[in-house]
């Protein structure tokens, strides 16, 4: 078997791994080295992240276990400084040195950093990646005017996600209009003043001179010698390809490392893909003609016959802060072009076409981009529009959401979704082969709608075009469990129920998931589900586990591992924090840190250190880990402050042990706070407690982190034994209700917090529910004493390790 090393671990180089891995699985060994402490995501989706939709947890592509399900050996936080030719070997920053039979490199690219005075001051940063989009989240937090310099997509993205934060944005450009590369004139003046009026503020035609500040900015400098204050800067004015690892080689670098039509370097068994390679002189930085690419390359690699590649003419389709754009080909008109405009300003309409010589040679559309895809496509192939009216070129039957005859009219080849090159023939024939039935079923399938996700409704006709009669909209887009089933998760539950099933295995087999192996989305969904609705006779499977779960540890951006023990209540003993010192010191670990649940944490723990360390310190996990109870926070109370009108601690204790490894859906928290000062913040928690007068008020679904949520009063108790109660009701409630990794906070949201009240307000229904969550707390055992004990799982965890990640 071949070994196959790939130098970057991102969606161009990942995408040539999938398609090696369709082709041929048994062909390479395959090594991996990532510079990010992430599995592969999906950068498109950053500013989604930054203006608060999603989270980074949602725009992973490919999670921990599908590396480990494929037998690649991954090494993240770890960039390789060196590329031996001559010998064939790559050489990592960690001093790791692996030889290769084929070489990739798709390191991707990076922010270009303007090279003006204070640039290197802090708070300056790009808009490329997750770390970017913290260090924006952070700062956010404790300052208040940001200054994004550069009006093309990434930066408007950024001012968008800013003022999300609760900053204010002022966006800096060079040229006369936003986004000169992609609109004209006419649109980008709609396009800014959509922008001001959502509240952002511009200052164009002006260039940065100077960044001001001392250590830190305080503001920046034009030209023309005006000054505006900033706290933060954003620097968003283009990408460089990342060609360092290339350097100080025989490989010829120009923009970026040169290929050829099959990706191949000048030296032999060394390629590039993605916004690293620079391919008949040019570099591309949008996801389409990148995935072209890894197809090709993938195709090479595997011995399949491939026509080259050929460059890409680029269509691009995107949503800036909540407005639709299209734009492909020339932008302005010359002597030798005439136009089709529609200008509809009341609806914050702009079409225009550029036609040459009876051909489309550019399109730009703001806000109606329907005709999008059609008009490329005949741009692409050169369509002759002799005969053809400015109506009938610009009316578009297949603009996303006509159904059965608009679809009926597309062409076999258009594309589809344009990010992933997936056209309209290409769906329908995975539909009638593989009997889909869902949009993510045909995304699953063919990628149509993994990236940027614009074309879902689309996907949706072309079902209901299809599957004729028998189309069921519903089930069309439901939210199935994973892209192996068909089935949501309340139809897994009720055949799990109705037909007795007991392990994943058979729920897969029996149910006809797609893949008999599962996924490792729907492998601890079934695992929870399983546990939850049979907690006596179920055998836990630790294979089905998310992968720090099956660690017993977070792992760490350096490949190392926290271990935190269980303190309830935040309560110690002289005793515990001697052990907690002597196993730091013993072990050489590098950070002993009070975390913000009130636990000491060590962190930087070596993997073969994990099961020595548990077993010398002899305590209870605190399943930092864990989709269980990870903290109960709590005030001193009563007991020792003046305010407290309750004993918080007492209470706090009792629900840590009471709860501790229970299985739920998502992580959740606690918080008990003596008073209503809160200083246990149990506002923000899943489930927060406050002192009050006679009693407790209970608050739920509550969240402190980037997606802040003010938890709502479900209740108020007047005795601990109530409010230990009213716990084990809700909790169990929302085991049996929520989503596989739904919070509680989006669960109420969903479910709705009266429909909550209203189903648990029935004492009979309240007593079954604790009845069944007390079933539930019996079958757990401490995972620590059950792997020390088991020498299987010594032995899988110290030998058997398909994810390799240096820590030396």
């Amino acid at each position: 078997m071949k070994h196959l090393v790939m130098i970057g671990n991102g969606m161009a180089g990942i995408r040539v791994i999938e398609e090696i891995l369709q082709q041929n699985r048994e062909m390479y060994q395959i090594t991996i080295f990532g510079a990010e402490p992430h599995p592969n995501y999906n950068r498109i989706k950053l500013s989604n992240v930054l203006q608060g939709d999603t989270t980074i947890d949602d725009i992973i592509m490919n999670e921990w276990d599908w590396y480990r399900e494929n037998n690649i050996d991954l090494h993240v936080n770890e960039a390789i400084v060196q590329i031996d030719t001559n010998n064939k070997q790559v050489i990592s920053e960690k001093g790791t040195i692996v030889s290769y039979d084929e070489l990739l490199i798709a390191t991707g690219s990076s922010s270009f950093i303007l090279p003006i005075p204070g640039a290197d001051k802090d708070g300056v940063t790009g808009f490329r990646d997750i770390k970017d989009c913290e260090t924006m989240i952070k700062v956010a937090e404790k300052y208040k005017k940001a200054v994004v310099i550069g009006g093309g997509l990434l930066g408007l993205e950024a001012a968008r996600g800013l003022l999300n934060l609760g900053m204010e944005a002022s966006v800096v450009h060079l040229a006369p209009h936003l986004m000169e590369r992609q609109l004209d004139s006419t649109a980008g003046a709609m396009l800014k003043n959509e922008l001001e009026a959502q509240g952002m503020k511009f200052f164009m035609e002006k260039q940065t001179a100077e960044i001001l500040g001392e250590e830190r900015v305080t503001g920046l400098r034009f030209t023309d010698g005006s000054e505006i204050e900033a706290d933060l800067i954003v620097m968003a004015v283009g990408i460089k390809a990342n060609t360092q690892v290339a350097q100080n080689t025989d490989i010829i670098v120009n923009r970026g490392i040169v290929v050829n039509d099959f990706m191949e370097t000048n030296i032999p068994n060394v390629y590039a893909v993605g916004e690293c390679a620079e391919h008949r002189e040019v570099t591309y930085g949008l996801v389409a003609p990148l995935y072209e690419q890894a197809k090709v390359l993938a195709a090479k690699l595997t011995g399949n016959e491939v026509d080259g590649y050929e460059g890409s003419i680029v269509g691009t389709q995107l949503k800036v802060a909540g407005v639709d754009l299209f734009s492909a080909g020339e932008i302005d008109e010359d002597d030798r072009t005439k136009s089709i405009k529609i200008h509809n300003d009341f609806d914050g309409v702009y079409k225009k076409i550029l036609i040459r010589d009876n051909r489309i040679a550019g399109i730009v559309l703001y806000g109606d981009t329907s005709d999008g895809q059609k008009l490329f496509r005949m741009l692409l192939k050169r369509e002759d529009l002799t005969g053809m009216t400015s109506t009938q070129i610009l009316h578009t039957p297949c603009g996303g959401g006509g159904g059965g005859e608009d679809v009926a009219s597309m062409p076999d080849d258009e594309l589809v979704c344009g990010c992933n090159g997936v056209t309209k023939k290409t769906i329908v024939d995975a539909i009638t082969t593989n009997e889909l039935t869902t949009v993510d079923e045909v995304g699953g399938c063919t990628n149509a709608g993994r990236s940027c996700g614009r074309c879902k409704d689309l996907v949706g006709d072309i079902l209901a075009y299809t599957l004729g009669d028998s189309f069921d909209k519903n089930a069309a887009t439901k939210k199935t469990l994973c892209g192996c089933t068909t089935l949501d998760r309340e139809e897994v539950v009720a055949e799990i129920q109705e037909k007795g099933l007991n392990s994943t295995k058979e729920v897969m087999y029996v149910l006809g998931w797609k893949n008999e192996e599962g996924c490792s989305k729907c492998r601890p969904a079934l695992n929870y589900l399983l546990g939850m609705l049979n907690p006596t006779e179920y055998i836990d499977e630790s294979n089905s586990r998310l992968v720090n779960e099956k660690m017993h540890a977070n792992i760490q951006k350096d490949g190392t591992y926290s271990v935190i023990p269980r303190m309830y209540g935040g309560v110690t003993t002289a005793e515990d924090l001697k052990k907690i010192g002597e196993v730091a010191e013993k072990y050489d670990v590098p950070l002993v840190k009070l975390t913000g649940g009130q636990r000491i944490g060590l962190f930087g723990v070596k993997k073969d250190d994990l099961l020595p360390i548990w077993e010398e310190l002899d305590m209870p996990s605190g399943y930092a880990y864990g989709k269980t109870l990870r903290t109960v926070k709590t005030c001193v109370g009563k007991t020792f402050c003046r305010y407290g009108t309750q004993d918080s601690m007492s209470l706090g204790i009792e629900l840590e042990k009471k709860f501790e490894r229970l299985d739920t859906p998502h992580k959740f928290k606690m918080g008990v706070s003596a008073c209503p000062r809160n200083c246990a913040e149990s506002g923000i928690k899943d489930i927060g407690f406050v002192g009050v007068d006679g009693g407790w008020e209970i608050y739920v679904a509550g969240n402190g982190g980037t997606d802040l949520r003010a938890g709502d009063l479900l209740c108020t108790v007047k005795t601990e034994e109530e409010a230990l109660e009213m716990t084990s009701v809700f909790l169990q409630y929302y085991r049996e209700t929520a989503n596989y990794l739904e919070r509680t906070s989006h669960w109420v949201e969903r479910i709705g917090l009266e429909n909550i009240k209203e189903a648990i307000a029935d004492p009979e229904t309240r007593k079954q529910l604790v009845e069944r969550l007390e079933v539930t707390l019996t079958r757990y055992t401490e995972p620590w004493k059950e792997a020390l004990e088991n020498k299987e799982i010594q032995e899988k965890f110290y030998k058997n390790r398909q994810i390799k990640v240096e820590v030396n």
